[in-house]
């Protein structure tokens, strides 16, 4: 689970309840003095504290980053772009804005075949269930992205105490 988080007290909270790594989209100041986890960028600009950036396909910002390059796509030609233009090693399969027919779920799994072998895969959908996030595993995602908040009920069982 890759949890989206607000602040740093929700970040806490992430990770003491399973999260793996936590996605944010601005500075969050007493961040990494709150987690030791993975930070993915998913804002403007380049803080000093993440560990990747999330960047749409066609976006010229992901040629000039030093961060590992997590590649935002939503359909098979942002899939192709990505792979001939950047070949990123991680990609963000989010499901389309505005398409009310397709089940944002099914959408995700459809891309995910597309990606090559050997590539990490995070599906960024809106998960109902851990018998979604199970599916999503099961197809062979390695990574959920989830709002705040929802982490203790995706994960399904607390983690050990350490």
């Amino acid at each position: 689970m890759i949890v989206h988080v607000p602040d740093a007290f929700a970040a806490r909270e992430a990770e003491q309840q399973g999260a793996k790594a936590l996605a944010v989209d601005r500075a969050i100041e007493g961040l990494r003095e709150a987690t030791t986890l993975p930070l993915l960028w998913r804002g403007l600009g380049e803080p000093a504290d993440a560990d990747a950036k999330a960047i749409r396909a066609g976006d010229e910002d992901g040629e000039l980053t030093e961060l590992e390059l997590v590649v935002d796509v939503r359909d098979e030609d942002e899939l192709e772009e990505a792979l001939e233009r950047l070949d990123p090693e991680i990609f963000l399969i989010s499901a389309r804005e505005g398409e009310d027919d397709d089940d944002p779920v099914d959408w995700v799994l459809q891309l995910l075949p597309d990606v090559p072998a050997g590539k990490l895969a995070i599906a960024d959908v809106a998960v109902a269930s851990r018998d979604e996030v199970l599916q999503l595993e099961r197809a062979g995602f390695d990574a959920v992205l989830i709002p705040n908040g929802r982490v203790r009920d995706l994960v399904g069982t607390s983690p050990p105490d350490v």
